[in-house]
């Protein structure tokens, strides 16, 4: 496994990590999952307060217990579930942050967060706010270092401009190449890590049906696709392509992967050990599928 410094920051990442979001519902089936995971050389693990409703950061604690300083874990606030469990309301305040952190410490079971991150965003939230919870955090050693997960360039912008962050989490594959216009270079440029998600576009770059994407026609989808079997061969599988597509860019980190099975996990390694994608490989995925840019929230 490979690792990259997380922007200015002290993390040292897996260039291919654990998005814990996918993890299923039994304790026992996920720590296997996590153990051997990180057995294998990740040692990146994201999860968020939002996904089932805490029980993911519960799962992740359980797991790592007796293990912390093996692990850098990331988590996310921002998500405020509704006391009926009906649904979550954004909720950016200085106040809520300070609250929803000791939640995430208890379940996680640590004393600290590697990586905390505002979980979305936009440019109507009291952004000086929020940053000063993420900073008073920091000093109370709460959390290590803090960022960003949004795909918004006024967003990212606004962030880069006003705060420390380390990170930015943001979508990016070759179905969904809009970071590359201008937030790419921003970030690189500001010595801000990229932790890119959703490298298998839904899983329509390595293995399900052809269909409209992002403002791509089915049959645009079904080309890329196309062309990522084409790069693909006996000894490289379609995942490692788009993974290692992914890590191409300079300003990328991390791959984040979600994982639910061992066999997604054993995909991942694997894509995580494979060769760089060659200029002519790179070139040839590039034509198969226009970049778009961002319509709003620029």
């Amino acid at each position: 496994m490979k690792y990259k410094q997380l922007g200015k920051s002290d993390l040292r990442v897996s260039q291919v990590s654990f998005g814990c979001m996918s993890l299923g519902d039994d304790p026992r089936d996920n720590a296997a999952l996590l153990h051997q995971a990180l057995d294998q050389g990740v040692n990146f693990f994201d999860t968020a307060d939002l996904y089932q409703k805490g029980e993911n950061e519960a799962t992740v604690g359980r797991a790592f217990r007796g293990l912390r300083d093996q692990v850098i874990i990331a988590t996310k606030v921002g998500n405020q579930w509704r006391p009926d469990g009906s649904g979550w309301d954004w909720n950016p305040r200085k106040e809520y942050i300070l609250k929803a952190v000791e939640h995430s410490l208890q379940r996680l079971q640590t004393d600290y967060i590697d990586l905390y991150q505002l979980h979305g965003g936009t440019l109507e939230d009291p952004i000086d706010e929020t940053i000063e919870a993420f900073e008073l955090l920091v000093q109370q050693g709460k959390i290590r270092y803090y960022g960003i997960s949004s795909i918004r360039p006024n967003v990212i912008r606004e962030y880069v401009q006003r705060s420390q962050i380390a990170s930015v989490m943001m979508q990016y594959s070759l179905l969904d190449r809009r970071p590359e216009e201008t937030i790419l270079a921003l970030l690189q440029e500001h010595q801000i890590g990229v932790l890119a998600r959703g490298s298998f576009a839904q899983g329509l770059l390595v293995k399900k049906p052809a269909t409209a994407y992002l403002g791509y026609a089915q049959e645009e989808v079904a080309q890329a696709a196309s062309a990522v079997r084409a790069v693909a061969d006996p000894a490289r599988t379609a995942a490692e392509v788009v993974i290692q597509f992914a890590l191409a860019q300079p300003a990328i980190t991390s791959a984040v992967v979600g994982i639910r099975t061992e066999m997604q996990l054993l995909d991942a390694l694997q894509a995580a050990a494979g060769q760089s994608l060659n200029a002519e490989e790179l070139q040839g995925l590039r034509q198969a599928a226009k970049p778009k840019v961002y319509d709003q929230h620029r």
